[in-house]
């Protein structure tokens, strides 16, 4: 069974990224090392992860992404 990630990168300018991935380490370096310009992190560094959740189920986790952007998701 494959894990996914849902994450939420705090940007250097306050601004908040959210994305889905199956290797979270490895994402986040991505995000940090980034070398095309018209990525939405790259004029945005250092990045900070300020969260993370893990799904086994891929569909579950876009659900829980889509729902974290559109602020149907609260803090506890």
């Amino acid at each position: 069974m494959k894990t996914h990630y849902v994450y939420i990168l705090k940007c250097s300018d306050d601004l908040l990224y959210t994305g889905i991935t199956n290797d979270l380490h490895r994402r986040f370096k991505e995000h940090q090392k980034r070398l095309d310009k018209n990525y939405f992190t790259f004029k945005r560094r250092p990045l900070e992860l300020i969260f993370s959740q893990v799904f086994n189920d891929v569909e579950q986790a876009i659900y829980f992404k889509k729902r974290l952007k559109n602020g149907a998701v609260r803090k506890s």
